[in-house]
């Protein structure tokens, strides 16, 4: 029989550690409800001991989930592992994943401990959580350009103390596929008792090789268990790809001959969902995910895509979850099309009253644009999402003139704490205008670092999509916004961004 493999994701621990992609709590729910649904074992929710914010969105989603591991990231310390037990508490199936770095670079310059005091701290840190949960996952941290002889020594021992999975991460991305695969199999070889934990690959994506590194430590390493993302989202270049890795396994069965608990036909959603949720947006050529990923413009390969679609398509756009029709909904359409439409998509709302609040958005935007698409309800309901926090500034009304030759002026309405203010300033451009009509009351002093526009459907009715990236006493975050007039959404990511500059939730970076 075929082996198992393992897919752990990581969006909302790791890859929330990319610029600007910190996520709320409810926001992480929305999404670990999506990766339940995509059927992922496990589920890194986050890294407890990092925040209040991250304590309570581990504990909530440990207490939501019902079919997938849990898993909280600790570092190698007592009061992380305690923090992460505690937040694991209501989970069905609950994991600790500690870590603690052994390359010499980070023992040195980080740590400022020497190797025998790394090793004991592993010792202890995974003897501390054994006890606390069955299932311990020990990460050493830069492991592949760690000492083989000395990664062997803490492997062994950790696995000694209980630790029932040992994962060796590329963390800064430097491993070559037959390198990594190779080093993984050494590692395998030589710890004598190796065989009593699962081996897993955790692969950065500096060098653009992270699914093929992932790949190779499950072919040739031996692996049985992949650390990944989805959209590959995280730190610098990002991780490995959730959708292309489980992909590549599926497509590849005669090679890999391994087999996998995912639902594929969901995958188009969570993706769709973590780009609309933390504002990356993906690329139009993303494998697998991308809107041109089943698109065929040369004569050649649409004639031949046309007599038989595998002349030129490896996979169906069905199987990841793309729809063949993708204008669902009209002005038309009614409460119950919609509330099915929803739960197609994934989306689950808390309530009827939330469903009735949708549906009534729904409904404006449907008089505004005459067909709406899968992606104008995602946005919709992530802004829905939004809404409901309460949050400091809320968008109300936008007027704006521009003319060729004469200088745009904007005046907008909105709320700061339930109370309404009106901004008013010139700009070099309509949008330049509307931010700095905001700015003019708010005075935040944050540095505006990115300003992008993505168009949600493929028509001149579609909703803009814009993200705006906001930087100020060190802190870095993405807002959101979505509405057919570019503005309006200009206006609305910059107060979304801005909300997020106003949360206290600070966070300590980590690794794995």
């Amino acid at each position: 029989m075929a082996d198992k493999l393992i897919i752990f994701d990581t969006t909302l621990r790791d890859g929330e550690q990319s610029p600007g992609a910190s996520m709320t709590r409810d926001e992480k729910l929305r999404i670990a409800r999506q990766l339940e649904r995509l059927r992922v074992d496990v589920i890194e929710a986050g890294f407890a001991a990092s925040s209040n914010g991250d304590f309570e969105a581990v504990k909530a989603i440990a207490n939501a989930i019902k079919d997938s591991t849990i898993c909280s990231l600790s570092r190698a310390n007592d009061r992380d592992i305690s923090r992460a037990a505690e937040a694991l508490v209501g989970a069905n199936s609950s994991r600790i994943h500690t870590f603690i770095a052994t390359s010499a670079l980070h023992m040195e310059k980080k740590l400022r401990m020497t190797p025998e005091q790394v090793l004991e701290q592993a010792k202890l840190a995974v003897r501390f959580a054994r006890n606390l949960v069955a299932d311990v996952e020990f990460s050493p941290e830069d492991g592949y350009r760690s000492d083989p002889d000395f990664l062997c020594r803490v492997i062994e021992a950790v696995i000694a103390e209980g630790a029932t999975t040992i994962n060796v991460p590329d963390t800064v991305g430097y491993a070559i596929p037959e390198l990594y695969g190779n080093f993984i199999k050494s590692l395998r070889e030589r710890v004598p008792n190796s065989d009593k934990a699962v081996w897993s690959v955790h692969c950065h994506n500096d060098l653009g090789m992270a699914v093929a590194n992932s790949l190779a430590g499950v072919k040739i390493g031996g692996a049985r268990q992949i650390e990944c993302t989805i959209n590959g989202l995280g730190e610098r270049a990002g991780n490995c790809a959730l959708e292309e890795v489980v992909m590549a396994i599926k497509t590849r069965r005669d090679y890999f001959d391994l087999v996998m608990g995912i639902d594929t036909s969901q995958i188009v959603a969570a993706s769709r969902m973590v780009s609309q949720t933390t504002g990356f947006v993906v690329q139009p050529n993303k494998a697998v995910v991308g809107a041109n990923a089943f698109a065929h413009a040369s004569g050649i390969h649409q004639d031949g895509v046309l007599k038989a679609r595998d002349t030129y398509e490896i996979m169906r756009a069905e199987e990841v979850g793309w729809s063949a029709n993708k204008i669902v909904l009209g002005k038309l359409s009614g409460r119950n099309a919609f509330k099915q439409r929803l739960h197609e998509l994934g989306v689950q709302m808390e309530s009827e009253a939330d469903i009735n609040t949708a549906f009534s958005k729904f409904k404006e935007l449907a008089d505004r644009k005459s067909e709406i698409f899968d992606e104008d309800i995602l946005a919709l309901v992530s802004e829905e999402a939004v809404t409901q926090q309460h949050e400091q500034y809320g968008f109300v009304s936008l007027s704006q003139h521009s003319e060729t030759g004469e200088r745009p002026h904007a005046s907008i309405v909105f709320t700061v704490e339930g109370r309404e203010f009106t901004g008013e300033s010139d700009g070099n451009g309509p949008v330049d205008a509307s931010l700095k009509a905001i700015e003019s009351h708010v005075r935040s002093g944050a540095e505006m670092v990115l300003y992008s526009v993505n168009a949600i459907s493929g028509s001149t009715e579609s909703q803009g999509e814009v993200t705006v990236r906001l930087q100020n006493s060190g802190r870095v975050v993405n807002g959101v916004g979505a509405d057919p007039d570019i503005i309006v959404a200009s206006a609305k990511a910059y107060l979304s961004a801005l909300n997020k500059l106003q949360s206290k939730a600070d966070r300590v970076a980590a690794q794995g």
